[in-house]
């Protein structure tokens, strides 16, 4: 969803939809955006945007000039899953299921293609995020495994091969918190300090999880993520406060950066398949795809901000609001980053624009 009011549908065969959300048309489809199914899309600017594939690569476009695309990426071994844009470095950041983290120039492009290179590599990679201010990387794994990169310095590249603990699924052994900091580069500098968590579930205490779902609060504040069980019988929502910089309450847990403060069971509907939930703009409020339609969850009962309402103990997330248009199960969700709307797209290919009310 681009700031200048454009929806972008990435399709799970080779296409891409644009919509004006407002009048709800049908701006055009890029029928051949890639060469298989389209996973995500990502705008740099209010013109620019990125699309990733299964078929590997990377493609660039110009809301201006549709007709073809401004470049193609090519360096992933695999399936590229997740798009960021470091505002900083203006470095376009890709993951994969090759297990990559890759860094790509896009400003040097040129006829024989754009300078990259591999940023960090770790198995059964599932998503990867950039915080707001791009000071942190959040990596999620299907091994259950919750990666931070702090002080992120995107042009030095890592190697965690040497952590055994990463190259093995978690078993019910190693259920729980841990924390392992290490500087990996041997340099004085003190970038890119990796932190490797096992997120606390609740309900999954004695058995591993898949984290599949990965988004950051808009002002930082948290990391949101959807998991579900090794056994695909249970699903959880559940927020994660960054201890760091909330001096008002002592750290339940001084080795750990991240707290369970809210989660919700989910319905456990369309087994198999990736949920991605999302923050409205001003982080008040999460949208989850919940079955054949969508929940809107809250901290609190009054909507409040995370910030104002953080409780002593991990406290279930309110359900606002469920709507129900779907005729299959929901997928994926995303709230307009300008208007009061929020979209959903289900796996018959349906999308469904909302002006929420209250």
């Amino acid at each position: 969803w681009s700031r200048n009011s454009v929806l972008t549908v990435a399709c799970e065969q080779t296409e891409v939809l644009l919509f004006d959300p407002i009048s709800s048309r049908h701006i055009k489809t890029l029928a051949e955006a890639h060469e298989d199914c389209v996973n995500n899309i990502r705008f740099l600017d209010n013109r620019l945007f990125a699309t990733c594939s299964d078929d590997t690569t990377i493609a660039l476009w110009d809301l201006r000039k549709l007709n073809s695309k401004v470049c193609s990426l090519h360096g992933h071994a695999s399936w590229v899953k997740n798009i960021e844009y470091d505002t900083n470095t203006r470095l376009l950041v890709t993951s994969g299921f090759d297990g990559n983290v890759i860094t790509w120039d896009t400003n040097r492009f040129t006829e024989d293609g754009c300078p990259h290179k591999k940023f960090f590599h770790t198995r059964y990679l599932m998503r990867m995020r950039l915080t707001p201010d791009c000071s942190k990387m959040l990596i999620s794994t299907s091994s259950g495994y919750l990666l931070i990169l702090h002080d992120l310095d995107l042009t030095q590249s890592l190697e965690v091969g040497s952590y055994r603990m990463l190259r093995a699924r978690r078993t019910p052994l190693t259920s729980g918190w841990y924390r392992l900091e290490t500087f990996l580069q041997k340099s004085l500098s003190p970038r890119n300090s990796l932190e490797v968590l096992t997120p606390e579930i609740p309900g999954e205490r004695d058995r591993g999880n898949c984290i599949t779902s990965l988004q950051l609060h808009p002002k930082g504040w948290a990391t949101l993520i959807r998991c579900s069980s090794n056994m695909d019988d249970q699903e959880w929502t559940c927020v994660y406060e960054f201890q760091e910089g909330a001096p008002t309450r002592p750290l339940v847990s001084p080795r750990c950066s991240l707290r369970l403060t809210h989660y919700i069971e989910e319905a456990n509907v369309g087994r198999g398949y990736i949920k991605e939930l999302c923050f409205s703009p001003d982080g008040r409020l999460i949208c989850s795809p919940y079955g054949y339609g969508v929940r809107l969850l809250a901290f609190d009962e009054r909507c409040s901000e995370l910030a104002d309402c953080l409780p002593v103990q991990t406290s279930c997330l309110r359900e606002v609001r469920s709507i129900y248009s779907h005729s299959d199960v929901v997928l994926t969700t995303k709230f307009s980053p300008t208007h009061c709307q929020l979209a959903s797209g289900c796996l018959s290919g349906r999308v469904a624009l909302y002006q929420p009310k209250f």
